[in-house]
């Protein structure tokens, strides 16, 4: 199959934990597009939930599809949240925020009491910063000094940009800076050490929240959760 088939075949196979009466979290990406659609036929066929979103495109999608939105202060206990993943490791770590959201998305998946993540095959490492570099969200103020101290953790560091010269800017206002390590042998408390730095406001590690990671696979839906217990649907 497609990739895109993959991460439809994940996408809405996590449509099926929501159920009636649930404030749920609604992630940001590729492939949480493709459950914001299903979520979007439940919602039309009688499904009664209220959905916090992780970013104003996510936001934007919700409101086309007509899912009831709400926030996290008016709501702050979420139910489950649905998120996708740029990596995912043997012990369901993440590196997330490929799409610049990763502060809102660890704030949402934080404050959840369920957080299953939703992705392709090819999202699997041996370990977390192999294949994709690890987002910082910094502010703007003396963004180079904060870059010149990430650096000394060994690791290149890019500030993201979305044209030549124009920096990509979250939607908290941010820039966004991409560290390659190669890889991360601890993202525990790598985690703790990027986020001790006056400046960074977080960073795309995510350690301990996932409960489930649903994989789109050749093979079909394999489920993984933190029990390590595997799960094969068709």
């Amino acid at each position: 199959m497609e990739r895109e088939e993959l991460k439809k075949l994940a996408g809405e196979k996590a449509v099926e934990y929501i159920e009636d009466g649930m404030i749920v979290g609604l992630g940001t990406g590729s492939t949480v597009k493709y459950t914001l659609e299903k979520l979007g036929e439940e919602v039309k066929n009688g499904l009664k939930i209220k959905g916090i979103p992780t970013s104003v495109h996510t936001k934007r999608i919700a409101k086309e599809k007509n899912i009831p939105l709400t926030t996290l202060d008016e709501n702050p206990e979420i139910d489950i949240t649905i998120d996708g993943a740029d990596e995912v490791d043997s012990n369901l770590n993440l590196i997330k925020g490929g799409g610049g959201a990763l502060t809102r998305e660890k704030i949402i998946a934080f404050n959840s009491k369920e957080l299953i993540i939703i992705i392709d095959d090819s999202k699997i490492v041996k370990a977390l910063g192999i294949d994709f570099p690890l987002p910082v969200e910094v502010i703007k103020f003396s963004w180079a000094a904060t870059k010149k101290v990430i650096e000394k953790f060994g690791c290149n560091v890019e500030i993201r940009k979305i044209m030549e010269s124009e920096p990509f800017i979250s939607d908290n206002g941010n820039y966004i800076l991409d560290c390659d390590f190669e890889r991360i042998d601890d993202p525990q408390q790598l985690e703790i050490d990027l986020n001790c730095i006056p400046g960074v406001v977080e960073n795309g590690l995510f350690v301990n929240l996932a409960d489930k990671v649903i994989v789109g696979g050749k093979q079909g839906i394999l489920t993984l959760d933190k029990e390590k217990t595997v799960v094969r649907d068709g």
